[in-house]
């Protein structure tokens, strides 16, 4: 096992999240201790460091160069949660310290390093236990605030789930909640995605015999509602980072669902007119456009009826 693996295993063991369980992270921790390749453990030391030192140390020693705008990266997604995590203290020598100052550095904690120096030996796992009982375990930490934050979901059976909080998911409540009882009355969630998980809600079995392949559900959209009434299914996108039901989604969708029998339905949702108006330009003829800012109302690109499906040949 390499050095960096081995530092790897040491953030994973540590408790550090999994955006902190890479070779960024490795190679911090690595400079904090002033470790070279060949190094053993027990040889930990505690330099003061700046953000440019630990750069400069990955280059030197490790082989690795990071380009020059890497600086707030490492900053912002490795030192502030090896922070957090009560490996590193900032500016032990001057406290007063202005945290933008250019002079900032960061030095491995006492206890951290006592952890690092047992790497490799019996008492590395009594070690490490001990550090995580006294300080915890960054990721139960982040754990938990998402936990706190999730967004619930209403079904419209009267269960109720929940999803990873930020916009995409907020978006994806509305389309539920609100979108499906105004326009899509007593539709069956058949799928939703979710921005931390695969899926929150994803129901095989139907989206079988419906025609749908299993084995390609990356490739459905955000929301998927089943009207069994009229075999219509609806295939919504949640618009809030990734792109509308554009003339090219359009037709990657209507390729891979070529065994489908269910007539479809395309739906772009945005959660205000400004993300709509920003995507406009890009969204297929004879969709349909959902806001949810103004729920009680839909945008109908074109063709010659209002919601409903169309002839997948002319749209695009």
């Amino acid at each position: 096992m390499s050095k960096i693996d081995e530092a790897v295993s040491i953030l994973a063991s540590l408790g550090l999240p999994a955006a902190q369980r890479n070779e960024r992270s490795a190679l911090t921790l690595l400079a904090l201790a002033k470790l070279g390749p060949d190094d053993a453990w027990a040889n930990v030391q505690r330099p003061l460091l700046r953000i440019w030192d630990i750069m400069g140390f990955m280059r030197d020693v490790h082989g690795k160069d990071y380009a020059a705008n890497s600086r707030e990266t490492i900053r912002r997604q490795t030192i502030h949660q090896f922070e957090q995590a009560r490996i590193v203290d900032r500016n032990p020598d001057d406290p007063d310290r202005p945290t933008n100052s250019g002079k900032t550095v960061y030095v491995l904690t006492e206890e951290a390093a006592e952890v690092l120096k047992t790497y490799g030996k019996r008492g590395f796992k009594k070690a490490i236990k001990e550090f995580v009982e006294q300080f915890g375990s960054l990721k139960i930490a982040y754990d938990r605030v998402r936990e706190t934050h999730r967004i619930p979901l209403r079904l419209p059976d009267g269960s109720t789930v929940y999803l990873s909080p930020g916009e995409h998911n907020v978006l994806q409540v509305a389309i539920i909640e609100e979108l499906g009882p105004r326009f899509a009355p007593g539709a069956e969630v058949l799928y939703v995605g979710d921005t931390a998980k695969k899926h929150v809600i994803f129901e095989r079995d139907q989206l079988v015999r419906l025609g749908v392949p299993i084995t390609e559900h990356d490739k459905l959209p955000d929301i998927v509602l089943y009207d069994a009434g009229k075999a219509w299914l609806f295939m919504i996108e949640a618009v809030t980072s990734h792109g509308p039901v554009s003339p090219k989604r359009h037709r990657e969708i209507e390729s891979f669902l070529r065994t489908c029998q269910a007539e479809r339905v395309y739906v772009t949702a945005f959660l205000s007119i400004a993300d709509f108006r920003r995507y406009a330009a890009d969204i297929a003829w004879e969709t349909e456009v959902w806001i949810a800012a103004t729920p009680d109302h839909m945008i109908h690109f074109n063709g010659p009826k209002f919601l409903g499906p169309h002839d997948p040949q002319r749209a695009g």
